[in-house]
């Protein structure tokens, strides 16, 4: 078997993520900040110490700015229902993943304005097209770091740097930028960051979260869900305080340690180092198959503007034969079809069928590689 779905979620994990886990509900297990006994108070420790590592690592101002959520989908959601009301304008891009689009989408039908800035056809985002958005007035500007259907790689300090000036805030979604693309929330000018743990950052699913900027209030979000937090526990009006106040009910506390142990991973490892491994193995993939006849890649070609992410298609094959065969055939696993981002995919030119994506990870070899640019031409061949 040979994984190259990457995108969707990485695969396998660190070993030492599954230990954190299993370890967790083995020896800890018990609800965090929810009591004073010695298990509990384990257990805050290690989602505390998981909020010191989230916020160094993304450059966060505080550890309590950090907000746990389930993943970047349900941070991003938190982030805009909490802060956009109807009347405001919103500023995105048209590479956008459904995890925002969709809600904005949904904000849209209840009156606030909607600007979406076109890319490239390659997904490249030239970033004086969003200052020139924000001539009008503008409450938030919303994009992602990285795309998820080509891996273009976008400018989020020009972006952010633009929208600083203005006083508008910045919200990025890092889902397929986290733990490779270098982000800082300071230095890139970032207010609001939503990040996920399944993918890059090589943490367990259901992990992720919003780190929250001092430029907004501790009041300024409005909470999607009220309930339990372990404190204040005499009143029953929401705590005003972060990360309280966006932080209902209990955390995934065994997955934040899985989570703490893949950050340690990858910090010891370094991230440029792991970004740089994946853009050399998909330009090995590119230039093995940038030849086969009636294969149109998408996506910039240089590929240090590239997460490692490589989407095709091959003239008169459905993408979803090539994914089939891909895996009935040869044991490659990867996706097909519009990846949930069909704003994306209408940039670059194939809405409504998509594309064929593979995504390498820190533990694809040059073998895989090699056997997966094999089995393209192959079906390239055979299919016509």
């Amino acid at each position: 078997m040979i994984y190259l779905d990457n995108g969707a979620t990485s695969f396998p994990k660190p070993r030492c993520t599954a230990e954190a886990v299993y370890n967790f509900l083995l020896h800890t297990g018990a609800n965090p900040g929810r009591s004073a006994h010695g298990m509990s108070v384990d257990a805050a420790r290690i989602v505390y110490e998981t909020r010191e590592l989230v916020n160094s690592f993304f450059g966060g101002p505080d550890p309590l700015r950090v907000v746990f959520t389930m993943n970047a989908t349900y941070a991003i959601n938190m982030a805009l229902k909490g802060l956009v009301k109807p009347g405001d304008r919103v500023i995105t891009t048209s590479m956008e993943h459904n995890a925002v689009m969709r809600p904005l989408r949904s904000l849209e039908s209840e009156g606030v304005l909607l600007t979406v800035v076109p890319c490239e056809k390659d997904g490249v985002l030239d970033p004086t097209d969003i200052r020139k958005a924000l001539k009008d007035s503008a409450e938030l500007v919303v994009m992602s770091a990285a795309s998820n259907v080509t891996g273009t790689i976008m400018p989020v300090r020009e972006v952010g740097k633009f929208a600083r000036e203005k006083g508008v805030p910045f919200l990025v979604d890092t889902a397929q930028a986290g733990g490779l693309v270098p982000l800082n929330m300071d230095e890139d000018f970032i207010d609001l960051l939503a990040f996920t743990g399944h993918k890059s950052l090589y943490g367990p699913p259901g992990t992720g979260g919003l780190i929250i900027g001092t430029g907004v209030g501790e009041k300024d979000i409005r909470p999607l869900i009220e309930g339990g937090t372990g404190s204040r526990s005499e009143n029953e009006i929401q705590p005003a305080f972060l990360p309280d106040r966006l932080e209902s009910g209990t955390p995934n506390a065994a997955g934040l340690a899985g989570l703490r142990a893949s950050l340690n991973w990858l910090m010891e490892k370094g991230p440029d180092g792991v970004l740089q491994r994946e853009q050399d193995l998909t330009e090995r993939l590119r230039q093995e198959i940038t030849a086969v006849s009636g294969l149109r890649l998408y996506g910039p070609e240089d590929a240090r503007q590239r997460t490692g992410v490589l989407s095709f298609t091959i003239d008169g094959i459905e993408v979803s034969e090539i994914g089939e065969r891909l895996d009935a055939d040869f044991g490659i696993l990867t996706r097909v079809g519009l990846h949930c981002a069909p704003a994306a995919h209408r940039t670059i030119g194939t809405f409504p069928e998509g594309t064929v994506r593979m995504a390498v990870g820190a533990f694809t070899r040059d073998e895989e590689i090699d056997a997966a640019a094999d089995a393209v031409r192959t079906i390239a061949a055979e299919g016509r």
